[in-house]
């Protein structure tokens, strides 16, 4: 479970969210601008720290205070225990693959590490790249190994924003599928922002709807969702 409490200015831009993810996978949905990327931001700890601007008044996970309350707009280092995935992968140029998904295991011995990085790959379906370099790579092979190196650390909140964009609709359900499943084996809280609602629809998640900074509604996809699940289904009908 996480509990959040946010309130960040950004220009003429205000967000301001308190709410309770109840599921062990939550979608973040909502237009361009809605203000999903700057939340992920904030509780991954990307965002400048600017107290006049900022405040993590409250981040909770699963009855763990995450934020220091004597420096509310950061998280407590050491504890926040979180990966990020963005739609810009972010590899290391001069590490392999291999290298960029071991980067976060230096806490295991060199059997351990490997054998991680192997199981983090197939899971991402990028086993066949491990030796290859990110400038080899096509853009939705370099967002597969980014996940892959996220999860190797085996965070205990991982945050994606739009991570699968490069990929084809077919090859992103089936990834979020598997995701979906190793994350809720490992007891991985997961926080996915997407416009796209066949994201929350195919993996029947809670979803916090996003609108202008403000939380507009957060419960199943399906309730959530239904006015834009509609939308689709005549979309597909008159194709």
């Amino acid at each position: 479970m996480l509990e959040l409490a946010l309130n960040a200015r950004r220009g003429s831009f205000h967000l301001e969210v308190e709410c309770r993810f109840a599921s062990d996978w939550t979608v973040i949905f909502g237009p361009s601008g809605s203000g999903k990327s700057t939340l992920l931001r904030l509780l991954a700890g990307l965002e400048l720290a600017e107290p006049a601007r900022t405040q993590l008044e409250r981040v909770v996970l699963d009855g763990r205070r995450l934020t220091d309350s004597a420096h509310g707009v950061r998280l407590k280092p050491g504890r926040r225990q979180t990966s990020m995935v963005s739609q810009q992968a972010a590899l290391f140029p001069h590490l392999s693959v291999a290298a960029n998904v071991a980067y976060g295991l230096r806490h295991l011995d060199r059997a351990s590490r490997s054998l991680r990085v192997g199981e983090m790959l197939e899971l991402a379906d990028a086993g066949g790249l491990i030796d290859r370099r990110p400038r080899d790579l096509s853009g939705g092979e370099a967002q597969r190994v980014a996940l892959a190196r996220a999860l190797a650390p085996r965070p205990r909140l991982l945050l994606l924003d739009e991570p699968f964009s490069a990929l084809d609709g077919v090859a992103s359900d089936a990834l979020l599928i598997r995701l979906q499943a190793w994350a809720r084996e490992h007891s991985v809280q997961t926080v996915l922002a997407t416009h796209d609602a066949t994201d929350a629809l195919a993996t029947g998640a809670e979803v916090a709807l996003l609108n202008e900074g403000r939380l507009a509604a957060l419960g199943p996809a399906p309730e959530v969702l239904a006015a834009e699940r509609d939308r689709l289904a005549l979309r597909l009908g008159s194709a």
